[in-house]
């Protein structure tokens, strides 16, 4: 995928966050020329979505992306 690919995707989308979240991801792998999470890892074991965290103000979440000692991305 290249910059203006991934501009006109996502400037004419209109889903909602919860449901373009992952491959609005997976396109940004495209895009930055890195492995998604399940090639990466596909066991799900370092790197995945939807992984469970813990906040900083605490208690528990979700992270829509995570990578171990690297990311969790996620909304809030």
């Amino acid at each position: 995928m290249i910059p203006g690919e991934f501009i006109a995707k996502w400037h004419a989308s209109e889903l909602k966050e919860r449901s373009a979240a992952q491959e609005h991801f997976i396109d940004l792998c495209r895009l930055l020329g890195e492995p998604t999470p399940a090639e990466a890892d596909p066991t799900g074991d370092h790197c995945c979505f939807e992984r469970g965290a813990v906040k900083d103000s605490g208690g528990g979440g979700w992270a829509d992306a995570w990578k171990r000692h690297c990311f969790a991305w996620g909304r809030s």
